[in-house]
């Protein structure tokens, strides 16, 4: 056989003009996650480091029903910095006397991320918030007219100069400043373009562009970002992606393909209404599809997911990405053999290197090898009358619809070993 036409990239960090775009090395061993080569001028604005701007304890805290406690967003935001996030959005200071509390007290500990507080474009927010003694500010204001006409009840010349205003008493008091240009993708473009223009000339470090009510795709959201980076002069642009139509984690890859240099995330996905983009897969797509470096500690987000998930009582999603108890679950007798041979068969990655671990499930889809596999774990014979007898009772039961989990496996090998010596005494 000939060489592969991807072999020449092993040596060849660039393979100008084209490159694979993602693998992982197992050992001595590169192994590739997408199997071709892309035009680099596809990806020549993506940049090879991108900021964890994480939200959790803000915007995440705005789903229906959330509340956090002040010992809550601690703990949260304590595994949050072992994670290796940016930044940390505490939460909202204004907003009420124990959120204040408790964004001064994680801006207190010096976790190490820069600890953020949201204010509206008002002195009397940014005040609450430099009293919290946080390092940075997300000053915002809304720039859609829908939101300027029916909420704000302001023109565009009075949001615009609010903004600025807000900006330059941020930046007078030493802190980092963010801008958000509120519902900024169904914003007039050339006024959009203007505010970020605007604000940045006014001192703003950043400028976050919020897809406030998920209504982006990826190609939008790709033309949005290159249209804004003029205006932002070489600051760090960020994506604020929400998830009304499923796509605010492919929104967020979007705009950093385009050139946005910082990802606005929770965990798990928490958020108003659809959620948020998910930390753990914008990060795990941009670590291991595209070699992103993100500071962060994927073999971590399987732990902090739990974490976030046991304090707001949101069960995760077995099918959901990355962090789902089925995302590395395998039943399929074709799909098990492949696995227990060769991992990468039916494993983009290994599961370790987000913190979890590959469980072969048994049911009516299983297969020899699953039954084999599972047998051998729990320490049982594998002789091949004795998982035949076992994947039988297992499809039996599965045709039934009865799960068969670690107990009951256990029960049905007991049974065929106990019948197996049976006919063994009567034989004798």
């Amino acid at each position: 056989m000939g060489q592969s036409p991807f072999s020449s990239c092993f040596s060849n960090e660039h393979c100008s003009p084209q490159k694979l775009i993602s693998y992982w090395r197992d050992g001595s061993a590169v192994v590739l996650i997408v199997e071709y080569r892309i035009d680099e001028e596809l990806l020549k604005d993506m940049p090879k480091n991108v900021r964890i701007f994480d939200t959790t304890l803000r915007d995440g805290e705005q789903t229906p029903g959330i509340s956090f406690t002040k010992e809550q967003k601690l703990t949260i935001a304590r595994q949050l910095a072992k994670l290796g996030v940016a930044s940390i959005e505490a939460g909202f200071p204004a907003v009420s006397k124990g959120e204040f509390e408790a964004v001064k007290a994680i801006a207190r500990e010096r976790l190490g991320p820069e600890i953020v507080a949201l204010a509206r474009s008002r002195k009397q927010d940014i005040d609450r918030a430099l009293d919290a003694d946080v390092d940075a500010i997300h000053v915002f204001i809304a720039a859609s007219d829908i939101h300027l006409k029916y909420k704000l009840r302001m023109t565009r010349e009075e949001a615009l100069r609010a903004a600025v205003e807000a900006v330059e008493y941020a930046k007078e008091h030493g802190v980092t400043v963010e801008f958000s240009p509120e519902d900024a993708t169904r914003a007039d473009l050339q006024y959009l373009y203007k505010v970020v223009e605007s604000v940045v000339d006014a001192g703003a470090d950043r400028v976050d562009i919020p897809d406030t009510v998920g209504v982006m795709t990826p190609t939008r959201m790709k033309y949005l970002i290159k249209y804004i980076l003029p205006a932002a002069k070489g600051r760090i642009v960020s994506v604020h992606c929400h998830n009304d139509f499923g796509l605010a984690v492919a929104n967020s890859i979007a705009g950093i393909e385009a050139g946005a240099q910082q990802a606005h995330v929770t965990v798990n996905g928490i958020g108003e209404r659809a959620g948020n983009a998910a930390l753990e897969e914008v990060v795990a797509a941009l670590e291991f599809l595209y070699n992103v470096r993100t500071g962060i500690n994927t073999r971590l987000l399987y732990e902090t997911s739990l974490l976030v998930s046991k304090i707001t009582g949101i069960p995760i999603p077995p099918n959901k990405p990355i962090v789902g108890a089925n995302a590395f679950s395998h039943e399929s007798g074709i799909h098990v053999h492949g696995v227990i041979n060769f991992p990468f068969t039916y494993e983009p990655i290994k599961p370790e290197m987000v913190g979890q671990k590959r469980r072969i499930v048994l049911g009516k889809h299983s297969g020899r090898h699953g039954v084999e596999h599972a047998l051998k774990t729990l320490g049982y014979p594998t002789d091949p009358d004795i998982v035949l007898a076992v994947l039988d009772e297992v499809k039996r039961l599965g045709d039934m619809g009865i799960r068969v989990d670690e107990d009951k496996l256990r029960e049905i090998v007991e049974k065929v070993l106990e019948k197996r010596e049976e006919k063994v005494t009567q034989a004798s």
